[in-house]
């Protein structure tokens, strides 16, 4: 009975983690994200990927590292605020260039507006990185959420860029 218990809980275990918290889904194609959280596309938002011979990296990862406050240590030490990294020195982050955003213009990092780095960055932060799934794509991304679209509990994350906002 002792087997049957521990093989149950082993499947259960593993049912649990195949759900992530959070998924984000990257199109460098489209440059666009979307995020969602609990099962349900929730944002949409612009992006900015690798520019020609800056590659971003496509396939699947996990979150590895948060850093609220980050400056490149590659590239003349640029702000990176409210930071997921999910490959190496690859990170999901905020920009000063939002106005860039929907053109391929990194240097292989995922830029967002930073009001918006800061809600995922607190959905990562609250969900944990190991419920954190990122996927990038060279291709579109179907379904979802209207771009700037915004409909999960915002008023959850707000607070958290509301104090870092002004910190660049």
């Amino acid at each position: 009975m002792r087997c049957v218990g521990l093989i149950l809980l082993a499947v259960l275990a593993s049912c649990g983690s195949a759900l992530a918290d959070v998924n984000v889904t990257v199109s460098k194609s489209q440059q666009q994200m979307v995020v969602s959280i609990d099962g349900g596309p929730t944002y949409r938002w612009p992006v900015s990927t690798g520019r020609s011979g800056y590659n971003t990296p496509s396939g699947s990862f996990n979150a590895i590292r948060l850093e609220r406050v980050y400056y490149s240590k590659k590239y003349d030490d640029a702000p990176m605020p409210n930071s997921v990294f999910f490959y190496g020195g690859y990170a999901i982050h905020g920009t000063l260039e939002e106005r860039k955003l929907g053109n391929a213009v990194s240097h292989g990092c995922v830029r967002l507006a930073r009001e918006n780095a800061a809600v995922l960055y607190a959905a990562v932060q609250a969900h944990g990185m190991s419920r954190t799934h990122i996927r990038i794509t060279d291709g579109p991304i179907y379904g979802g959420p209207p771009v700037g679209a915004r409909g999960y509990d915002e008023r959850r994350y707000r607070e958290d860029y509301r104090r870092t906002r002004d910190s660049y």
